[in-house]
């Protein structure tokens, strides 16, 4: 039987990333990344920017799942790829690099050599919201890509979880998938670390420019989440 969200052209992660990428279904997203991707940042005038969707990238057989919240309008609204070319994703590829996660600590084009290491990354949305702030609509609207992708990523032992927005729309993926999860249900905390079969759920705090330039979020705090997740692999329950 099919699920909500599934199509049988979803038999690959390519086949779904093709569907990704040619979404529209929140016109308020359409409008906004379709303006940013026109009127450009001035540091980046000469870019061709992406202004579309963005699909999940890495090891299609990842055993590590790492769940963000939403493009950035000048950071992978521009640049077509999850995290590449803004101040986040500065920060989690270089805490990726340390654990052996990625091939190098930088991201900044679909052509710079990245390679993720028993990892994928994805989003609960995947256009640019305003403000950073997705609806609870657009939420809703984006979760079936978020579902299928998990039941493709059949290897998954770790999900990590940046920030609040991620650790919930991963539960209700989980929970449009049918697995069981706690109740209640866990609330985010950084550091914190769930089991809910057959993968383990790890919160961090987004490497949001908000949060890092406060010191919520320090890069050994940071790197200390990556050093769990590679523990939780080598576990023989994790």
């Amino acid at each position: 039987m099919k699920r909500s969200g599934e199509s049988a052209t979803d038999a690959s992660l390519p086949a779904l990333s093709e569907r990704i990428v040619a979404c529209r279904l929140c016109p308020r997203l359409v409008a906004f990344r379709e303006r940013a991707a026109a009127a450009k940042r001035a540091s980046f005038r000469d870019w061709q920017y992406w202004g579309r969707p963005l699909p999940g990238f890495g090891d299609p057989r990842a055993r590590v799942v790492i769940v963000g919240l939403a493009p950035a309008a000048h950071g992978g609204n521009r640049t077509g790829r999850m995290f590449t070319g803004d101040r986040s994703g500065d920060w989690l590829f270089r805490s990726m690099h340390r654990a052996g996660f990625a091939n190098q600590a930088t991201s900044v084009s679909r052509d710079d050599g990245l390679e993720l290491r028993d990892c994928y990354i994805t989003a609960a949305v995947r256009c640019a919201p305003p403000g950073n702030r997705p609806t609870t609509a657009e939420f809703a609207r984006c979760r079936p890509y978020l579902v299928r992708e998990l039941e493709l990523l059949d290897r998954a032992k770790v999900v990590v979880a940046l920030g609040g927005a991620a650790h919930l729309a991963f539960l209700r993926a989980w929970k449009v998938l049918g697995r069981v999860a706690p109740i209640p249900a866990p609330r985010f905390r950084h550091g914190a670390c769930v089991r809910i079969p057959p993968v383990t759920l790890l919160d961090s705090y987004h490497p949001s420019q908000r949060n890092t330039s406060t010191g919520r979020l320090t890069e050994p705090m940071f790197d200390a989440i990556f050093r769990e997740t590679r523990s939780l692999l080598d576990r023989p329950t994790a």
